[in-house]
């Protein structure tokens, strides 16, 4: 079993502020018919350029390593081909701008010495992207990792993972310190790797599992703990939260990262998807977390006036 369920569900069986109601997961997946699940970034509101595969490759470990905290009033925004954009799609454009600008965003040494005016420019939108510096310390860490470990190259951090999805999650998160998202709860450490298992489970999206993504036991990937998910399961009644954490998250007050509140919702999050997944074998075989995740993230880009809030957490992982 992949760590991330097993030191999640000591979390979950002791939850006091964060609750799954297993009836509406019955419910919902009654009605819920999932046939050719898209892979979250082929979601893109703008039309992608052609990259190599080796490009591709490197995009889901340098684009992930930056894809977390977009809140903040007034949002941060990008413009990109007549759009304006914020979130994860800012994020991926900004990458796709560089790219086009012929900067050059995968060479590792390039990285590792990066400068804040550098990142700056990538990441130019209004007002200034939330965690600035803590972007271009990732980014110098990015590349400092690979050079040290794999000759510069992902490509060989991936080979030397033999294809196998556990394996490269434990290296991806040991050899690049941003990447290991964790936290202590009640004296045990608590593993979520979110932007980990995002980059691998978006290296088998972008691959169709073919070449550089034919991985063994992908469907050991879990969901990924982050904001949308749990704003769309709580909105589907799947999620339920006490009174004072509820109106926290409805009054946009912020949950401090590794409090028992956040760390409640992010674990949650992620076996109430374990749930739905086991609710809908029975009809759909061979379902996986990582479907029914990037199901319910582009459902959370469906975004209607009564929506509640996510709540709002200021970390680097997520």
């Amino acid at each position: 079993m992949n760590k991330v369920l097993e030191t999640t569900k000591q979390v979950v069986d002791t939850s006091e502020k964060v609750a799954i109601n297993h009836d509406i997961i019955q419910k919902v997946c009654s009605d819920l018919f999932l046939k050719d699940t898209p892979f979250w970034l082929d979601g893109t509101p703008f039309p992608k350029p052609e990259l190599n595969e080796v490009d591709k490759l490197n995009l889901m470990l340098t684009m992930n390593a930056l894809n977390f905290c977009y809140w903040g009033e007034p949002k941060w925004t990008v413009e990109y081909q007549g759009q304006q954009l914020d979130g994860a799609w800012a994020m991926i454009a900004s990458f796709y701008r560089a790219l086009g600008e012929g900067k050059p965003i995968f060479n590792a040494s390039y990285l590792e010495n990066i400068t804040e005016q550098e990142v700056g420019n990538i990441l130019r939108g209004q007002p200034q992207i939330p965690l600035f510096q803590e972007r271009v310390n990732i980014l110098r860490e990015i590349g400092a990792g690979l050079n040290k470990t794999y000759q510069g190259k992902f490509v060989n951090l991936l080979e030397s993972a033999s294809q196998d999805v556990l394996t490269l999650l434990d290296l991806v998160t040991q050899d690049f310190p941003s990447y290991h998202d964790s936290t202590n709860h009640n004296g045990a450490e608590v593993l979520f790797h979110k932007r980990a298992q995002l980059a691998i489970s978006g290296i088998y999206g972008a691959f169709k599992g073919q070449g550089y993504g034919s991985f063994r036991n992908i469907q050991d990937l879990t969901a990924c703990a982050d904001y949308k998910i749990p704003q769309t399961l709580r909105k589907s009644g799947i999620l339920e939260y006490s009174n004072d954490l509820a109106h926290k998250i409805d009054t946009k007050q912020e949950i401090p990262a590794g409090s028992q509140e956040e760390v409640e919702i992010r674990a949650n999050q992620l076996w109430a998807v374990e749930y739905m997944k086991k609710s809908l074998q029975f009809r759909l075989p061979g379902i996986r977390s990582i479907d029914l995740d990037s199901w319910l993230w582009l459902q959370g880009q469906n975004k209607s006036s009564g929506d509640k809030p996510y709540h709002r957490t200021k970390t680097i992982y997520y």
